[in-house]
């Protein structure tokens, strides 16, 4: 385990030649103050490095730039795609933009700092095997991850109001100018669908956002009431429909690497400090995502995920 106030632990081997790696990371949570040391720490090892951030930077539009600004300093591209923590509308947060308007404010955020978005051409990473372009997704989730034992949206969010197990969205996360959260969910799918189908598929894509594309990832959370707040079924066969390298996401706070389908799929959260005190950081703070370097062969199976690798769960 390596605390904030200790060196990072190297972020992977540097590429050969002076090549640049594909590295991401999600849910930094900068508001909470032992993790910003952590933020601090984060450097490239080649200066050609990419870094995707996977959602849950903060809450706060002035953190969310204080941090995707340094890393823009830093990395020579810095691909973000929001997750559900940077669409609050916090009482005292001076920022009172909501839904749609608050997500479009922080797209111009990111142009203003070279920071690229889901509202941007797909860029491609120049690999050692030839471009791959990434596609940063902003999917949110429409209550499909329903519950055990439920059949409908209701259902569900009934069974974990029961429970105590609702997710701060309920509060904070308001879908203006759309009816609900899952109409604007399947608003996004629609479009992001729509330009993942007009994608040259000669060119692999890594598809890098903040929900899990399936539902498998969340098969081991303790309370298994919060993932309706996790994803949505309409992407489940995402990496098989598209030519997929990668899937990179964050949010469920459990840092690991599955497959599903012969596709690799990187879980790449900090999280909280009471979670990663607990596990620390045993793949390093950045995840490498390409050029891939296998701890392991693959498992031969597909279907069900496998775990290869990763923190404790």
């Amino acid at each position: 385990m390596t605390a904030p106030s200790d060196p990072a632990p190297p972020s992977g081997a540097p590429a050969p030649h002076g090549a640049g790696r594909l590295l991401a990371v999600s849910d930094l949570h900068v508001a909470v103050t032992d993790n910003r040391p952590i933020v601090e720490s984060l450097h490239p090892a080649s200066e050609a490095d990419w870094l995707i951030v996977a959602g849950d930077v903060a809450e706060r539009p002035e953190d969310i730039r204080w941090a995707l600004g340094l890393l823009a300093e830093r990395f020579a591209q810095v691909i973000w795609t929001p997750g559900n923590h940077e669409l609050w509308t916090l009482d005292k947060d001076p920022v009172r933009l909501r839904g749609q308007a608050r997500y479009d404010h922080l797209v111009e955020l990111c142009r203003e700092l070279g920071v690229l978005t889901p509202e941007d051409p797909f860029p491609l990473w120049p690999g050692p095997d030839g471009p791959v372009a990434i596609a940063p997704l902003f999917l949110l989730y429409d209550y499909t991850f329903r519950a055990p034992g439920t059949h409908t949206k209701e259902e569900s969010l009934a069974v974990a109001h029961q429970s105590g197990i609702v997710c701060n969205d309920e509060y904070l996360l308001h879908p203006d100018p759309y009816p609900t959260r899952d109409d604007w969910c399947r608003a996004r799918v629609a479009e992001t669908e729509r330009r993942l189908a007009a994608h040259d598929p000669e060119i692999p894509l890594v598809l890098a956002g903040h929900w899990p594309l399936v539902r498998e990832p969340t098969s081991i959370m303790w309370y298994p009431e919060f993932a309706q707040w996790c994803g949505t079924e309409l992407t489940a066969d995402w990496h098989r429909r598209f030519n997929v390298s990668a899937v990179v996401y964050g949010h469920l706070h459990i840092p690991r690497t599955t497959w599903y389908d012969g596709v690799r799929f990187e879980e790449v959260s900090i999280g909280y400090p009471r979670e990663w005190r607990e596990r620390g950081h045993p793949r390093g703070l950045l995840r490498q995502i390409l050029p891939y370097e296998p701890e392991s062969a693959p498992p031969a199976r597909t279907g069900t995920g496998t775990a290869t690798s990763g923190g404790s769960l």
